[in-house]
């Protein structure tokens, strides 16, 4: 049987926004693709490799964003420029949407949409709250950077869609990042997912939450649901933003399918 045909009309050239961490930036990918997938079902686009879009990956190396959001001085520790470098690269190469493979990377969101008026920089972050409040969930937990957490930028988001969000303490996040740059950045994933599943039980405990949201990119690629989260619903925000991704590169394809139709799950997001 022959291949069915291409459809008529081609997705959207998209680009992602990577390097921090390079493993995160390759999920991503990963995540993007089988959105894509879903979205192409939902929208009863046949599937075939020609069916997917044109989509590339700036995996660049990019100064640390916690370290940033701490010492606001200008100099070559700050990730602005090399993140407008990359997103230049992405525009040169025709992408028309970007997304921004980092949490704390959106901490520069309102500079790279101002740099960049003719694509459309997505906001992970507000695609998070959208989609909980979407689910009406009222409470959540938050894992997230240092950096995140003190730039407000899902307490923000959250509180503008009328949701809590209960944040650890700073002996808590202490585990967080030292799960982080200790655990999966270094490859030690067992380190990563002791401090991640202690601080998730806590504030489940502490809050009588049932909704987590993993901030951090490098969160989920050591965190799962698992017997020990019994009753935690794990959101990954990378999940959501591919699935935005993929919604905007069909988006004139298929007018009218909603979000949840293309790419929900019972078990939220993981």
């Amino acid at each position: 049987m022959l291949p069915s045909p291409p459809h008529p009309q081609a997705p959207q050239v998209v680009g992602i926004l990577g390097g921090m961490g390079p493993a995160a930036g390759a999920d991503f990918v990963r995540l993007f693709v089988q959105a894509c997938t879903d979205r192409m079902a939902a929208l009863g686009i046949p599937v075939h490799d020609q069916a997917y879009p044109e989509h590339w990956l700036a995996q660049v190396p990019i100064p640390d964003r916690t370290a940033a959001l701490h010492d606001t001085r200008p100099g070559a520790h700050q990730p602005a420029d090399p993140m407008l470098q990359a997103t230049g690269r992405l525009a040169a190469l025709g992408a028309r949407v970007v997304a921004i493979a980092c949490n704390t990377a959106h901490a520069w969101h309102g500079l790279l949409q101002q740099r960049f008026p003719q694509l459309v920089v997505l906001h992970g972050v507000q695609e998070v709250a959208a989609d909980l409040a979407l689910r009406k969930v009222h409470g959540v937990g938050l894992l997230a950077t240092q950096g995140a957490y003190e730039a407000g930028l899902y307490q923000r988001e959250l509180e503008h869609r009328d949701i809590d969000c209960f944040v650890p303490e700073p002996r808590e996040r202490d585990q967080l990042m030292q799960g982080i740059y200790d655990g999966v950045k270094a490859g030690n994933y067992a380190l990563a997912r002791q401090r991640f599943e202690a601080v998730s039980l806590v504030l489940q405990q502490r809050y009588g939450i049932s909704t987590l949201i993993m901030g951090c990119t490098e969160i989920p690629l050591a965190l799962s649901e698992h017997s020990r989260l019994e009753g935690l619903t794990l959101v990954n925000p990378s999940l959501v933003l591919a699935a935005a991704l993929a919604r905007h590169a069909y988006g004139s394809m298929g007018a009218g399918v909603s979000l949840t139709a293309a790419s929900s799950t019972p078990r939220a997001l993981v």
